[in-house]
């Protein structure tokens, strides 16, 4: 029941979930659902508030996450959550999701990931306090064999986190 707002840097990636909500639409209602091209940066300008706000696999991409994570608390209202997927920088992800994925199955354009950037849950979990979160939980995240995605188990490639204001 709550409005949900889609929102993205990559104009391409908007067009590309607005087509997949239009072929959803035969198949599940939508009650509220708009995508907008811009930034978190943008939001907060505009004193944009949300109860949750989502940030699946981003953090690992942002030079500066303690920086970027703030940005993100400032979009939560009072009593806000926020939740986040990103990739464990362990040699399990090495080889899965950034030579795996990007050099050997090409699910990915190569050079899309920087290992170097994963965060371990222990570093996003110190990240998020200096950001003024506190976690409530973490979990893994990974693929079941027909490639639908699921959360518990282990976290040595990908993990979702929350963390509350």
């Amino acid at each position: 029941g709550y409005p949900v707002l889609g929102l993205d840097a990559a104009g391409e990636a908007i067009l590309a979930a607005r087509a997949h909500a239009e072929a959803a639409r035969a198949d599940v209602v939508v009650l509220d659902l708009e995508y907008r091209e811009g930034t978190a940066e943008d939001l907060l300008a505009e004193g944009a508030r949300f109860p949750v706000v989502t940030c699946l696999e981003v953090v690992e991409h942002v030079p500066e996450p303690v920086d970027f994570l703030r940005l993100l608390a400032g979009l939560l209202e009072p009593g806000g959550l926020l939740v986040l997927s990103t990739l464990n920088r362990t040699t399990a992800s090495l080889l899965t999701a950034k030579i795996g994925a990007e050099y050997i199955l090409r699910m990915l354009p190569a050079g899309t990931h920087s290992w170097r950037r994963f965060l371990k849950p222990e570093e996003l979990a110190g990240f998020t306090r200096a950001a003024g979160l506190r976690q409530v939980e973490v979990t893994g995240l990974g693929p079941d064999l027909r490639g639908a995605w699921h959360t518990g188990g282990r976290r040595a490639v990908n993990y979702l986190a929350s963390f509350a204001n």
